[in-house]
């Protein structure tokens, strides 16, 4: 199933695509006990999954996309958790080695727009960059986790942008060479259009994925040159953390990021990114 929130009447709720860009069942409408957030959703665990397939199978409350307005499939995590260097292809456009632990740093909930909402240009920052990522789902409390039972705890994928302000992530004398503040202001998270369920998912460590910069490629790779997988992300992040419901971790990204471009390349307003995986979707954002 592909799970995402929409909004009809200025009222926000859960629903699930017919396919990939297509009309939507409003499940609130098959079942007013379903949840009309996602995290509320995923923290409902079978009992929710059931009654939604409960809804698709019955048929109807089957709503046009065009009459609302797809927003980002989850805006309350309690963690947005990101993994830096952890693409073989993107540390050989560094020159740099591949990490033997997942590089861990973190956005905000703050961070979240839907997939195709308006980036706004912080005034902040003079290098604004792309980095189209696969996104895992928590489905369910882990904490110290064997990697052998890790997938048990994931919900599905997303995709997300994983917008960058290099200026404060990577200049020397920037925020003491912490890299919050330039991964972490508003906006920098675009992330939709789905949450697609790990079992409608057959390898998603063979995905194709890409980003467009005014429909020019930037980035073009698979998630098979993943260094850490979602296993041994879950297992390694839970050691140290407790992963809630609806929890996300950002995968990393492949190479041909603006900053290590000859010359370097950074978006501009008016600018249009497109980031998209294979079989999941796509998030559309305008820099404004």
């Amino acid at each position: 199933m592909r799970f995402i929130q929409f909004e009809r009447g200025g009222v926000r709720q859960v629903g699930v695509e017919v396919r990939d860009g297509g009309d939507i069942v409003d499940l609130r409408a098959g079942d007013s006990a379903i949840p009309a957030d996602m995290r509320s959703f995923i923290e409902g665990g079978q009992k929710n999954l059931l009654a939604a397939k409960s809804v698709i199978d019955r048929g109807g409350s089957i709503i046009p996309r065009d009459t609302v307005k797809v927003v980002a499939p989850i805006y309350n995590p309690d963690k947005v958790l990101c993994v830096g260097m952890n693409y073989k292809d993107h540390c050989e456009e560094q020159n740099a080695p591949v990490p033997v632990e997942p590089v861990i740093f973190n956005k905000f909930p703050s961070s979240i727009i839907g997939p195709t909402e308006d980036l706004v240009y912080p005034e902040e920052t003079k290098k604004l960059d792309w980095e189209v990522e696969l996104t895992i789902v928590i489905g369910k409390e882990a904490k110290r986790v064997q990697e052998k039972d890790a997938m048990n705890y994931v919900f599905g994928y997303t995709v997300a942008h994983d917008v960058s302000a290099r200026d404060w992530q990577l200049e020397p004398g920037k925020n003491g060479g912490q890299w919050l503040i330039g991964k972490a202001m508003d906006g920098f998270c675009p992330l939709g259009p789905a949450i697609v369920m790990k079992e409608d998912i057959n390898d998603p460590h063979n995905l194709g994925l890409r980003c467009k910069v005014n429909g020019v490629t930037k980035q073009d790779s698979n998630t098979n040159q993943l260094v850490h997988k979602t296993a041994a992300m879950v297992t390694f992040i839970s050691r140290f953390m407790t992963l809630k419901p609806g929890d996300l971790v950002l995968t990393g990204t492949p190479p041909g990021v603006g900053v290590f471009r000859k010359p370097p390349e950074y978006l501009k307003k008016g600018d249009v990114v497109e980031c998209e995986i294979d079989g999941i979707g796509k998030v559309v954002n305008k820099i404004v």
